[in-house]
């Protein structure tokens, strides 16, 4: 578990860069940011990379909100609902990775209660879709070297399997979905399934066409803005209705509102069948968005990642329908193995670049709503620090990994400290250039 009250400083010296010796006044940010802290490993990095990237160069009005494990079991999982409420409100979110809870968890932290995913609760109060694209390095080989340009992910982040409920079922019956409408109409009573055995298990889930649309709108919005092609992947073969309609609406939202502005670019939008996409994918060079319902998003953006290198080089950056709202985020895990070596006062490489882009990507999204380009050019130069130390040979042990194989010695990365250090050192020389 964290403690608040834990002194950084005893395990990393903090750089600080005064705007006297660098000649350098800090930005001003007129309007607020919500920031979301975190678990483990990446709670730790998440107040190295705030004192030592963003505090020394720029004057923010935080809105704080602790979606650590421990604050959520205390607040009953209010703290999580009134975090995505004030995203509404100030149109920014920027959130360190959160541990969702299992029977283990539930043991480990004593809590009340098996607390869902705070993503999953982020995600379906602000109806978002998520947008993961991978951050890439010339030195760092991909796993699929046929991909020469990003391939950015559109992941539905609304109902289906992250909202459905589902059952047990004891012994022999009838399975029926039941829809009752409001006010007049005629109840509509489908037999599932008849178990005649033991039993076994029942799943119901549901989507909205307000938000499938809304997907379809967002999808075809950044799209558009990186001048790439769009690919829709469903599996409309087999779930004729369901996927069939996400097929049908982001049809008519094209036809609509984007077709000529699509010709105009030189670029397409295209339907394609998931296994179909899946293949294709592997035997394209990228530069597309693909966009994803919420669980092929989950399984295929991880699939992504990996193919171009690692899970700490992949943005994540949720896009709500009014095109204003953004949460942005590291689309990793809290790096428990890793914490865990922390805590014994062991030395650790973790990967912070996802976490530095996941501010430098809420910041930028900042400085366009309030036409700050000094703060737009601090989150350009911030990220081209992270790219230009890994590029220089200085990086993580997960980087160095993929680059030395079984002859990695410790000489070829950087511990968790020494690489923000880097990062820190690198954007100092950018700023005063």
């Amino acid at each position: 578990q964290f403690s608040p009250n834990l002194s950084f400083s005893a395990f990393f010296p903090i750089i600080t860069f005064t705007t006297a010796t660098m000649g350098f006044q800090k930005i001003k940010v007129a309007n607020p940011i919500v920031e979301m802290d975190g678990d483990e490993m990446t709670r730790i990095i998440w107040k190295y990379i705030k004192d030592k990237l963003i505090f020394p160069f720029v004057e923010l009005d935080i809105k704080y909100f602790d979606l650590g494990l421990p604050y959520r079991d205390e607040t009953n999982d209010k703290v999580t609902v009134e975090s995505a409420e004030a995203t509404l409100k100030y149109n920014v979110a920027i959130k360190c990775a959160t541990i969702t809870p299992d029977e283990a968890r539930v043991k480990e932290f004593g809590l009340k209660s098996m607390w869902r995913s705070p993503n999953g609760t982020i995600r379906n109060i602000l109806n978002g879709t998520v947008f993961r694209e991978p951050i890439i390095c010339k030195n760092i080989p991909r796993l699929i070297p046929g991909w020469t340009k990003p391939i950015c992910i559109g992941r539905h982040a609304f109902g289906d399997q992250y909202r459905a409920t589902d059952s047990v079922i004891k012994g022999p019956g009838k399975l029926k979905l039941v829809f009752v409408p409001e006010g007049q109409g005629e109840t509509t009573d489908l037999e599932v399934y008849n178990f005649t055995g033991e039993g076994g298990v029942a799943l119901a889930m549901y989507n909205t066409d307000e938000s499938i649309r809304s997907f379809a709108e967002a999808s075809m919005a950044v799209a558009l803005e990186k001048k790439w092609p769009l690919y829709l992947s469903t599996k409309n073969t087999i779930l004729k209705k369901y996927d069939g309609r996400f097929k049908d609406i982001f049809q008519e939202v094209y036809e609509a509102g984007w077709k000529s502005k699509y010709e105009a670019a030189g670029i397409w939008y295209e339907h394609r069948l998931i296994d179909d996409m899946v293949a294709y994918a592997l035997k394209s060079e990228g530069g597309y968005v693909w966009a994803c319902k919420n669980y092929d998003g989950d399984v295929q953006s991880d699939f992504l990642a990996q193919g171009f290198g690692s899970l700490g080089l992949m943005t994540s950056v949720l896009v709500c329908p009014d095109g204003k709202t953004i949460e942005a985020e590291a689309a990793h895990g809290t790096v428990t193995r890793h914490f865990r070596v922390h805590q014994k006062g062991g030395e650790t490489s973790t990967n912070s670049i996802a976490s530095i882009f996941a501010w430098t990507r809420g910041l930028a999204h900042r400085a366009k709503l309030d036409d700050n380009a000094t703060l737009l050019d601090f989150t350009e130069k911030l990220e081209a620090a992270c790219i230009g130390v890994v590029e220089s040979g200085k990086m993580t042990k997960d980087l160095a990994l993929i680059l030395h194989g079984s002859k990695l010695s410790r000489e070829h990365y950087l511990n968790t400290e020494e690489f923000i250090d880097a990062v820190a050192a690198e954007l100092k020389t950018k700023i005063s250039a």
